[in-house]
């Protein structure tokens, strides 16, 4: 009787437990993009501002990784956090278009925060109510980027981009734009030499590792490396070669490698953290249905406040070239939307005549 009764008791406690779990929500969400959450980079630092957000206000908060890079997985991410409860999804990257563009429709008491996309660029596509989509100006970052490099001394610059989606084509149109300026600006006669790659993926590789050292060893003395994990790639070749130096992107990546001397930075964090704060204090309406572009004037884009690894680029250089972007004596228009890799190649070799492109393919 005593066993039959402990054996009852031991099933019960353990089907509460069950049902605990079961019952468990989470009502902010993240889904990654390619990577994970420890990218160094846009999923992470999207990641850190819903979490910074949430532990602010006690909001139980989870992120999802599709179990792969389609649509169908996106949109299969998203339903598992409604069903887990999620009020507010976030999904941080381009190709997060199609699966938003069915899923605010599908899930219209959920509201979506979109970063570098917006549903209504999807076939047929429309932004709802319950979205709020955010790009990002990265061709100004891009150009900050390009502009302390030359001005520091490095003649030799490479990109080592990730997948070409808008926003590392616009990173790297404008890292161009920003080193024939600032070659301009400085009356250089010879002109920049710049090696220049697009990646199909975000991952770290051997093979990206390898042409990262081969252009170090070739010459290039500073690397742009836009896209995700990637970078990890170019900073563990950098360490193996001396004087080398690397280009964050995304967060500041200075403690990730003593190579970084600076990153083109989007203000990931702040912003998701402005639409969550939205949401919460019930003002979701002045938001929703909107897609906006943060710049350098909104605090958006720019470069950290941290000059020490510059031998020659200084804050007050950083401020003056800032302060002509926002009030537009200096403006950075680029074109991030051709279709065929020729003709988007050709229009990055066009961008200024002080630097000579060279494509890898």
């Amino acid at each position: 009787m005593k066993k039959t009764l402990m054996f009852f008791l031991v099933m019960v406690i353990s089907a509460l437990a069950l049902i605990g779990c079961q019952t468990k929500t989470y009502e902010i969400a993240l889904i990654t993009d390619k990577g994970d959450i420890d990218d160094k980079s846009f999923n992470q630092g999207s990641w850190e501002g819903v979490k910074e957000f949430a532990e602010e206000r006690g909001i139980s908060h989870k992120y999802y990784r599709p179990a792969e890079v389609t649509d169908d997985a996106y949109l299969a991410a998203i339903d598992l956090a409604v069903k887990g409860g999620a009020k507010v999804i976030v999904t941080p990257g381009y190709l997060f278009t199609n699966a938003v563009n069915l899923a605010q429709t599908k899930h219209p008491d959920v509201k979506f925060v979109i970063l570098d996309a917006s549903p209504a660029d999807a076939t047929d596509g429309t932004i709802e109510s319950n979205v709020y989509s955010i790009f990002y100006r990265e061709e100004q970052a891009g150009f900050l980027a390009g502009y302390a490099a030359v001005h520091e001394g490095f003649r030799k610059l490479a990109f080592l981009g990730g997948m070409a989606v808008p926003a590392v084509k616009r990173y790297g149109l404008g890292y161009v734009v920003g080193a024939g300026f600032a070659a301009e600006e400085l009356g250089l006669t010879e002109k920049i030499q710049m090696e220049y790659f697009h990646s199909d993926g975000f991952a770290a590789t051997p093979d990206i590792q390898a042409k990262a050292a081969g252009w170090y060893a070739a010459g290039t003395e500073v690397m742009f490396a836009c896209g995700g994990s990637i970078g990890l790639s170019a900073m563990a070749a950098a360490e193996a070669t001396e004087g080398k130096k690397v280009i964050g992107v995304d967060v500041n990546q200075k403690g990730d490698s003593p190579t970084v001397i600076t990153s083109a930075m989007k203000g990931l964090g702040a912003s998701v953290k402005f639409a969550l704060g939205k949401y919460y204090d019930g003002e979701w309406d002045e938001i929703g249905g909107t897609s906006v572009s943060l710049g350098i004037d909104q605090g958006g884009v720019g470069l950290p406040d941290d000059f020490e690894r510059f031998d020659n680029f200084t804050q007050a250089k950083y401020d003056d070239i800032v302060a002509k972007l926002i009030d537009e004596t200096v403006t950075v228009e680029v074109v991030s939307n051709q279709t065929e890799v020729e003709d988007y190649i050709s229009y990055v070799e066009t961008l200024h005549e002080k630097v000579n492109v060279i494509y890898h393919e």
